[in-house]
């Protein structure tokens, strides 16, 4: 199959969008040939593209690039005298195992990351080259210095540290922000995408990007491929709102992960603060439907994927059977099970957020609290490097051996050793060995993304026949295992049977240390049993395809939409919107303005006419000259729609005469200021106040910044300025509680943009239009021109008419009808204007053109 690519990025600086470059390729990427070519970033006929002929791509695999910070890529230098590398797999990396699961005969996986060692740059072109062509990796080479700043500097120092809820109170409290290596982060960000472009077809392949390294990638992509299927994933924590909001580049970060099609996290808490952060950094609020969570940002759904990555089944269960673990169980049992010795197992990374002394100060606290326990119980904690550097790193490697030096000489004897240390990262298998031997697993972080120990420590429980034997007669019957887990990481909501722990609480740690100890055999089968059917079935293969569906689903109306981006640098997006949705032109409506005769023209006001962070609401003289130039056309019936009681709409268009006003959302309506208000629909008695407005006042009293608004014939709840988590959260508990208490009254319920309100049923803006469009037919005005602005929901029901009259008899056959909403976003208007100064112009506009034909008329 041929596809295109682009092989350079646009600058970040400037935003501006190079000329695009395509690249003729095979879909298995060997060569790339350079041909001219133009692509439209709107059009969606494709007619420009570069395309095989469709017979010879249906046998072609789909594609997957995973693209991380590290290849799965083992890479060692000759030791002969040959010069040159070696390569190999690297079994233990996810994205490997992905690939295993997911299995190749029907996806093709290309890799896109760093190599763990230094390659000089005379060597890349070469080491490029068979990375391609051997594993179909594509590496990316950084400058040491420069990698130094992006990965030990900002993603180690900083975005770590932070994201693991460490705020950098002083200098010595994680890093301070600082700029340079920020630029480093996404230079190197840039640079990955340079490299993803060398390879991308991007109508058909699916980007997978991990982790907090690469979060602006996703902008760059975005920015060159407007429609690139592209996915994230966090696998660490994200910190709640309070904490996320003192990073100084917190939009820009944000504005990344937005970029994506589907943002996974292994929990609901990281999901959760993830749109918190959203919703109050950033005004977007997501939506739950039918299960799926999703963001509506510039026209593009983001959907948020929840699930907790899985172990890899079958590579844990080949190193089960291995000869040399079975031999290494053998050593262990015997070692403690044969000298009446309970193992308790501790396996960490050596940083400063597993939580390492805080388990040894527990061990301590067991054997002191119960004597009997000594000489009985043994903790072997595995610490295995840190991935980071720095003073924070030593000072857990010195706590950790002072507080294993002080527990043993306290409580150990000849031969007995309460905590056995093993500071040399063992052998795979070794580690699984000390698996199947600890009748307790303990893992205490403070803080972990997600933490796949008790996983493998629960599958290697469940062990084979041959371990059987070794372990003994007891191996045979139901097997058991038992976790002690702290509630600060991401595995813990999936792992309902373990005990789980506050770290910090090392008396509790303690007691959960003896309980697992001491329960009864049946409960600890059962535990290890709903414990094995979860992770068994919840491996990494069913994670990798979970979330390639979502992303596949969440992808699959790309080609129904016209995209294009707006905005520089990483403040970069994609509006994406139905194919027949799009700008209202100032010639385009003007023309049709001057060429017609009968003229409806309905216009909201908060947030049309008005902004809606406006603090004064009344309207300016620039905005009354311009409706009473307009309704000075004896050609134009123009009316103001508004939500607003009618006295003050009355107050503040008093100077305009012939303006048309309908007040809360149309049930009181007027042709003209010297006529009588008439109502939409019959008067209604409101005894329903006395039933609504006591629970409004409830919650106005609990929510500070809300406040309610009373008027004739509704009444709402207004929350603009409260917290917008809690506020919108009462609103929600506000809409049921009065449906249910006004569900016997002739009246609505209905939650809008920070309000919800009560009215009367029947009403409604389309009302208004509809009884406009009526009053002008029977007067002989059969309009030829209708224009209807607004900017919420209640104007969606005037847009609704106003279409659906373009087929009927109170508008003329070939009238021009404009419904124009305001922003870009889903709308039931075929137009939108960015915002409210664009409508004022477009108005000042219209009328100008009505104030040149006055003195003719």
């Amino acid at each position: 199959m041929v596809s295109r690519s682009y092989s350079n990025l646009l600058e970040l600086a400037s935003g501006e969008t190079p000329s695009p470059s395509f690249s003729r390729m095979s879909r298995r990427i060997p060569r790339i040939m350079t041909v001219a070519g133009i692509m439209s970033d709107i059009d969606d006929d494709g007619s420009d593209s570069v395309s095989s002929d469709p017979t010879s791509s249906a046998s072609q695999k789909d594609r997957i690039i995973i693209v991380a910070n590290q290849l799965p890529i083992k890479v060692h230098k000759k030791t002969d005298s040959s010069k040159g590398w070696t390569f190999s797999w690297d079994d233990n990396s996810l994205y490997l195992q992905l690939k295993d699961c997911l299995g190749d005969e029907d996806t093709e996986f290309i890799y896109v990351g760093c190599l763990k060692e230094e390659i000089h740059p005379n060597d890349q072109d070469e080491v490029s080259q068979i990375l391609l062509e051997t594993f179909k990796c594509v590496p990316t080479f950084l400058p040491p210095d420069l990698y130094s700043r992006y990965y030990h500097g900002f993603c180690k120092q900083q975005l770590w540290p932070l994201f693991h809820y460490m705020l950098p109170l002083s200098p010595d409290l994680g890093g301070r922000f600082n700029r340079s290596l920020w630029q480093a982060y996404v230079s190197v960000n840039k640079i990955f995408a340079d490299r993803i472009m060398e390879v991308i077809n991007p109508e058909d392949d699916f980007v997978w990007v991990h982790d907090y390294h690469l979060m602006v990638l996703p902008t760059f992509l975005r920015k060159r491929f407007n429609r690139v299927k592209l996915g994230f994933f966090l696998h660490s924590p994200f910190p709640s709102s309070e904490i996320y909001k003192t990073l100084p580049i917190r939009e820009e970060i944000l504005r990344g992960l937005l970029n994506s099609d589907l943002i996974g996290f292994h929990t609901f808490d990281y999901a959760r603060h993830f749109l918190s952060c959203c919703s109050r950094m950033l005004g977007i609020s997501y939506e739950s439907k039918r299960g799926y969570i999703g963001l509506d940002y510039y026209g593009r759904t983001v959907s948020i994927k929840i699930l907790p990555v899985g172990i890899h089944m079958g590579q844990l269960q080949s190193v089960l059977n291995l000869p040399e673990t079975e031999a290494k169980v053998a050593e262990l049992v015997k070692q403690f099970s044969g000298q009446g010795r309970t193992l308790l197992l501790g396996v960490d990374d050596m940083d400063i957020f597993k939580g390492i002394s805080l388990k040894l100060l527990a061990m301590e606290q067991l054997l002191l609290q119960h004597p009997e326990k000594k000489g009985k119980v043994v903790l072997v904690q595995i610490a295995l490097p840190a991935r980071g550097k720095g003073k924070d790193v030593k000072e857990v490697k010195d706590e950790m051996y002072a507080t294993v030096k002080r527990i043993n000489e306290t409580f150990g004897k000849p031969g007995y050793d309460p905590v056995i240390l093993i500071d040399q990262p063992p052998k795979f298998y070794e580690r699984v060995a000390y698996y199947v031997a600890a009748e307790c697993c303990l893992v205490t972080a403070v803080r972990d993304g997600m933490n796949l120990i008790p996983y493998e420590y629960v599958i290697s429980r469940q062990g084979n026949e041959r371990l059987n034997k070794i372990l003994g007669p007891e191996a045979s019957t139901p097997k058991k295992s038992m976790l002690v887990v702290s509630e600060f990481i991401g595995c813990s909501p999936s792992l309902s049977g373990a005990i789980r722990v506050n770290p910090w609480n090392i008396d509790v740690v303690a007691e959960a240390m003896e309980s697992a100890i001491v329960m009864a055999e049946p409960e600890k089968q059962l535990r290890h049993e709903k414990h094995y059917k979860y992770v068994s079935t919840h491996d990494v293969s069913y994670w990798g395809k979970s979330f390639l569906q979502d992303l596949e689903r969440t992808c699959k109306d790309h080609v129904r939409r016209r995209c294009w981006g707006i905005g520089f640098g990483l403040s970069f997006r994609v509006v994406a919107l139905d194919p027949n949705f799009r700008k209202l032109a100032m010639e385009h409506i003007v023309s049709a303005y001057k060429r017609t005769t009968t003229r409806a023209i309905l216009l909201d006001y908060d947030g049309t006419l008005m902004p809606q962070n406006s603090i004064d609401k009344k309207p300016s003289s620039k905005t009354l000259d311009i409706l009473n130039s307009l309704c000075r056309d004896k050609n134009n019936v123009v009316f103001i729609v508004s939500s607003r009681p009618r006295s003050k709409l009355d107050a503040w268009f008093l100077s305009c005469d012939k303006l048309g006003i309908a007040a809360e959302h149309g049930y009181f309506m007027r042709m003209k200021r010297d006529e009588e208000w008439e109502t939409s629909i019959p008067a209604v008695e409101c005894n329903w106040k006395q039933i609504a407005e006591p629970v409004m006042q409830l919650y106005t009293e609990t929510t500070d910044g809300s406040m309610i608004e009373l008027k004739e014939t509704s009444m709402g709840w207004c929350y603009e300025d409260a917290d917008p988590d809690f506020g919108s959260c009462q609103a929600k508990e506000l809409l049921g509680h009065l449906e249910s208490v006004l569900a016997n009254e002739p009246v609505t319920v209905k939650s809008d943009s920070n309000c919800v309100e009560v009215k009367p049923q029947g009403v409604s803006k389309g009302l208004v239009a509809k009884r406009l469009l009526s009053s002008m037919q029977e007067r002989g005005m059969l309009p030829d021109f209708v224009l209807c602005i607004g900017d919420d929901r209640s104007d969606e029901d005037m847009f609704e008419v106003i279409s659906s009259s373009t087929t009927g008899p109170s508008i003329g056959p070939n009238a021009e009808v404009f419904a124009c909403t305001v922003g870009r976003k889903p709308s039931k208007a075929k137009y939108y204007l960015d915002d409210t100064a664009e409508i004022v112009r477009l108005m000042k506009g219209l009328a100008s053109v009505s104030d040149l034909v006055m003195p003719i008329l």
